[in-house]
């Protein structure tokens, strides 16, 4: 074959790159052409929409927090944010009213309340609280699912689950209680009849999904289950008959029991009664 100018393959295997063939490995020495990479160029994966973010924070529900984004008062990096479905990234700074928005890990757990304790993170007459009772169980900020009046005992959940506790007091959820009611007088078959049937009160009608007496000795005690989280209303239910409530226990809540807790003491949820929580498995 005729010389066509090519070099043999060992000397075209031996020349090194960057010698004016092929692309060099050297990055260039420009100014401006190696630009560093930018805080918004991350994985798209570690994106979180805002509200969920905002909820993780245990700030409000997601819902609630569409209305803040919208209302103008949430901040990334310095920069009001009004469109609904923005993302954030993990380590973006995301401020609330000015104040910074720190996710925590969450927290769920179940106190058996005692009497004399208000169901508040903070009380203006400076009564005990609640919170008092679980300083102690951890270094997150939590706060109660719902209330318990001052003088009602039993269960009461906490945490900083923002979207849980919304979920778990909204009157759609139909959240079972289950209350021992100790009155001031034997109470007859004639008015717990009128009970199951439904009271009137001043907010309408209000009717117990069951009602027994707790003790077949006792008429003075009975044992009520219902969904309504209506203020006062097992207290109401029994002095529109003409009773007074001298003692009031919830024993059931949300799937939750005292068993095994001691008046005043806490305990934290277990993984699985966890995952059984949100994934609304509890009546």
């Amino acid at each position: 074959m005729g010389d066509s100018g090519s070099k043999p393959l060992e000397e075209r295997r031996s020349k090194p790159k960057g010698s004016g063939q092929g692309k060099s490995s050297l990055k260039s020495s420009r100014p401006g052409t190696n630009k560093p990479k930018r805080p918004s160029d991350k994985n798209t994966s570690d994106l979180v929409r805002l509200n969920k973010y905002i909820a993780a924070a245990g700030i409000c529900s997601r819902r609630e927090a569409d209305q803040l984004i919208s209302a103008g008062l949430i901040t990334v990096n310095g920069k009001s944010v009004t469109a609904l479905g923005s993302k954030v990234n993990p380590d973006d700074e995301v401020k609330y009213n000015g104040e910074r928005i720190r996710t925590e890990r969450k927290v769920y757990l179940l106190l058996n309340k005692p009497k004399d304790y208000v169901t508040t993170t903070d009380d203006p007459k400076e009564r005990k609280t609640v919170m008092l009772l679980i300083r102690d169980a951890c270094k997150e900020r939590v706060y109660p699912v719902g209330r318990l009046d001052r003088n009602t005992t039993g269960v009461l959940l906490f945490t900083n689950d923002g979207e849980l506790a919304k979920k778990m007091t909204h009157p759609s959820s139909n959240k079972k209680k289950i209350y021992h009611v100790f009155l001031n007088k034997a109470i007859s078959a004639g008015d717990m009849k009128k009970l199951a049937e439904g009271v009137t009160l001043e907010d309408g009608i209000i009717q117990p999904d069951a009602i027994s007496y707790a003790s077949s000795e006792n008429k003075r005690e009975v044992g009520l289950e219902m969904h309504s989280g209506k203020n006062r209303i097992v207290r109401r239910m029994f002095e529109a008959l003409g009773y007074r409530v001298e003692k009031l226990d919830r024993v059931y809540f949300g799937g939750f029991t005292k068993k095994n807790l001691p008046r005043g003491k806490w305990r934290l949820l277990t993984e699985k009664e966890v995952s059984m929580l949100k994934m609304n498995a509890y009546e």
